[in-house]
């Protein structure tokens, strides 16, 4: 697997279980590759839906993937706070400039002062049946949603304060380096 660069732009492209695409967002910057993580930022970047609808995304955002985890989380940088979006996913690969995900349908959207619910319960059951996911892979789901679970407790990870001040100057840097180009 080939690692993408700092300051690289790539996509980002989601899929269902059944291979069918989901989701693609245009154009992340990458701020960190390494083989097991992946953190990238976009601003107002276009995203297509399956059916082709288009729509564009409101305020800047840290973006976190890994590949041991069966989770990535979405950090939207908004005037009253961090708000997260994270994806019940699998871990991601890398190739020809594109991050690759499968998305799972569960989601959990945490709040600034680190509450949070747990969405698309009923989404995932249906195509939990409609695609048939494996037991094993009804399981490591769920039990990455616990670990996800206690990473929001501990604000671990992206949870964490120093991390967003971190990955936010990041982005602005390569933010002002684009702009004099």
């Amino acid at each position: 697997m080939t690692i993408p660069k700092e300051g690289e732009k790539i996509q980002i492209h989601s899929y269902k279980h059944n291979g069918n695409i989901h989701r693609v967002w245009q154009e992340t910057t990458v701020l960190k590759g390494t083989r097991n993580i992946v953190i990238g930022a976009n601003e107002r970047t276009l995203v297509t839906e399956s059916d082709g609808r288009t729509w564009v995304t409101r305020e800047p955002s840290i973006c976190y993937f890994h590949a041991e985890h069966w989770f990535n989380i979405i950090c939207m940088l908004r005037e009253d706070g961090v708000y997260y979006y994270v994806n019940i996913s699998s871990p991601f690969v890398y190739n020809n400039k594109t991050l690759k995900y499968i998305d799972y349908d569960l989601d959990v959207k945490v709040f600034p002062d680190m509450g949070y619910m747990i969405l698309d319960e009923d989404e995932y059951e249906l195509h939990k049946k409609q695609m048939n996911y494996p037991e094993v892979i009804d399981q490591i789901l769920h039990n990455n949603l616990e670990k996800l679970l206690g990473w929001i407790k501990q604000r671990r990870g992206p949870f964490a304060s120093d991390f967003i001040e971190a990955w936010t100057a990041r982005y602005e840097f390569y933010k002002s380096v684009q702009e004099e180009k």
